[in-house]
């Protein structure tokens, strides 16, 4: 994997990714050449009409990014790619009506546009019905030889086993485990030399997977390893490398205090960020003024109550602080107050309720809880007082989840479906943990754009 900007991205998705912007500028050149060739005009040099090149390729570009035209199934499914860049397309059209409003001395003539879209769409199909299968194929994955063969060394090995999985558990290397988990592992005084061993495994990492470290660190075979110029990781900077989250079950309080992270220089991105919240919620504001009259209004006229309610969250640094959204639940929905988790169905949700909470119109109210400065576009979903307290009880590392500002979306709510049990918990916040400890303005930008497809395809909302 290639880190950018502190974000893990496998190399195959990156090489994907820059075979598309190649493809897309040629796409929106060829356009152009035949809608110019169609009517007899001459050619002026390309330098000329690079801006209108450039905005093309970085619409779509964007749209393929929003849509998760670069998750796993593209490279698993040419009928899955094929419908996220059907409307990858679409929304690149889109964002390119508003930026030629905007600024139309970049703007394309429509019958150029025409032209172009059609190349693209033939184009990014065709790019992955070559590519998609070698690119999620064995070519670009990495060979890894684990030292364990316990609980841990399982985990590594189902995590192999998955569809798009970025690497190859070439060996499993039993290290005196009490109870072995992985068949087949190889016991360590089988083999004569491990550096020599990992070599003709052709593996390009080993990842210790032990089950107790005290004492047991085979610091003479990782030393050799090492010098032969194979990485060594431990495991649980590969599953969060791997996964994109902090695996609870084999983190402990020294990684995350020494493992890179949770950078103190953070000024900078944290006045750009706050910089973004407030023109973002202003605009968001005035643009869907009229939508959430409008669904205020259907509230109202389904069920008796106000159309918009408060609820005391958990913010920054636990402070408590009032969050305001649209009434999706009856006014009754919870007994003498007491907050209850929502389920798939939930009774007390109103068919109105039911619709906005799917296409996320019930949360735009909070763009002004983001514009006062007591949540941000992305960072972790707050939760409510009775809630933290329970799962600060049974979940190691709660806590640290308030070290950075709630937001409206986040790295967990385009990774996991909507929680509503203490395991979602558990599951969401091994993806905070991985927003806070590696946040970047990259990072908010990739949530903001995959936030999309959320919205577009609903998983898990209730």
């Amino acid at each position: 994997m290639v880190r950018l900007f502190k974000h893990y991205v496998p190399h195959a998705v990156l090489l994907l990714g820059l075979v598309d912007a190649v493809l897309l500028m040629l796409s929106a050149e060829a356009g152009w050449v035949a809608r110019a060739y169609q009517i007899g005009m001459d050619m002026p040099p390309v330098s000329d009409r690079l801006p209108q090149l450039l905005s093309f390729a970085a619409a779509l570009q964007v749209a393929l990014v929003a849509v998760g035209a670069y998750g796993v199934g593209s490279f698993l499914s040419l009928r899955f790619a094929a419908a996220r860049l059907a409307v990858a397309v679409s929304l690149g059209a889109l964002f390119l009506s508003v930026l030629y409003f905007m600024v139309p001395s970049i703007s394309f003539w429509r019958s150029n546009l025409l032209y172009s879209m059609a190349f693209a769409c033939v184009g990014l199909v065709g790019v992955r019905a070559l590519l998609g299968r070698a690119l999620g194929g064995e070519t670009f994955k990495r060979r890894v030889v684990v030292l364990g063969a316990g609980r841990r060394a399982a985990q590594i090995r189902d995590l192999a086993a998955q569809p798009g999985a970025n690497f190859i558990a070439a060996g499993f290397v039993a290290m005196s485990e009490s109870a072995p988990v992985v068949a087949g592992a190889r016991p360590r005084e089988s083999i004569v030399n491990l550096a020599a061993y990992v070599t003709s495994l052709r593996a390009s990492e080993v990842v210790m997977a032990l089950e107790e470290r005290r004492n047991a660190l085979p610091l003479a075979d990782l030393l050799r390893v090492k010098t032969t110029g194979v990485q060594v990781c431990e495991i649980s900077t590969f599953l969060e490398r791997e996964t994109g989250r902090i695996d609870l079950a084999s983190v402990n309080p020294s990684w995350l205090i020494f493992s890179d992270g949770f950078a103190s220089g953070r000024m900078v991105s944290g006045v750009v960020k706050r910089a973004f919240d407030i023109v973002a919620s202003l605009i968001l504001l005035v643009l869907t003024l009229p939508l959430v009259l409008l669904a205020a209004l259907a509230v109202k006229l389904e069920s008796r109550g106000p159309a918009f309610y408060r609820q005391t969250r958990v913010g920054l640094y636990n402070q408590d602080f009032g969050i305001l959204k649209l009434r999706s639940m009856r006014v009754d929905a919870e007994v003498a107050g007491q907050a209850q988790w929502a389920t798939q169905n939930d009774p007390r949700v109103t068919c109105v309720g039911r619709f906005i909470r799917k296409v996320r119109i019930d949360e735009l109210p909070q763009a002004w809880t983001v514009l006062k400065g007591e949540m941000s576009f992305v960072g972790p979903r707050p939760e409510r007082r009775q809630f933290v307290h329970e799962l600060e009880q049974q979940l190691p590392y709660y806590a640290e989840r308030h070290m950075v500002k709630p937001g409206i979306t986040g790295w967990a709510q385009i990774n996991y479906p909507y929680g509503a049990s203490v395991e979602d918990a558990r599951h969401k916040l091994e993806y905070d943990l991985y927003y806070a400890k590696n946040y970047s303005p990259f990072l908010d930008l990739l949530i903001l754009l995959q936030t999309l497809r959320v919205v577009i395809w609903p998983t898990g909302a209730r």
